[in-house]
């Protein structure tokens, strides 16, 4: 299974994808990455016990790479460490993800699909969870992704 590592100023986040399960929604996310799609974006919404949500690039929850693409949905269920895409109805998916802090969101299965899990890391993206935020649930204080290493292995 292909890997990345999130690197975040609150910490690096190590995820593995689930490339057979997913695997349009992997090779997007990657391409996204390898052209430095995420260097430098948000997580523009977190929401405490629940999760934090990255890769718009105007930083609203509004933006996206100029495309939709179908869901793959699968077997993997949206649980603590889950990494799914975030969209805005059915087949609505495109650059903006999230990673689950909760321990389950059954309600969500069969409605995002999950591509990858945090496999080291969790303290970062707890850190980002736990940031004070305003309207929109949107961080007081910037939770960047930095940059987002792809890996082979």
């Amino acid at each position: 299974m292909s890997q990345a590592t999130l690197h975040t100023n609150h910490g690096p986040v190590e995820v593995e994808f689930f490339d057979d399960d997913a695997p349009k929604t992997v090779e997007n996310f990657r391409k996204l990455a390898a052209d430095g799609y995420y260097d430098g974006l948000t997580f523009h919404r977190v929401i405490p016990d629940f999760m934090i949500q990255g890769g718009c690039p105007e930083g609203t929850g509004t933006g996206g790479p100029g495309y939709t693409f179908e869901d793959e949905f699968n077997q993997h269920k949206v649980v603590r460490g889950a990494l799914a895409m975030a969209n805005s109805g059915p087949n609505t998916n495109g650059s903006q993800f999230f990673l689950m802090t909760t321990q389950a969101a059954p309600w969500l299965d069969g409605k995002h699909t999950v591509f990858g899990q945090v496999t080291s890391g969790m303290d970062a993206v707890d850190k980002i969870e736990g940031l004070p935020t305003g309207p929109g649930d949107k961080p007081k204080e910037d939770a960047l992704i930095e940059r987002v290493e792809l890996d082979e292995s």
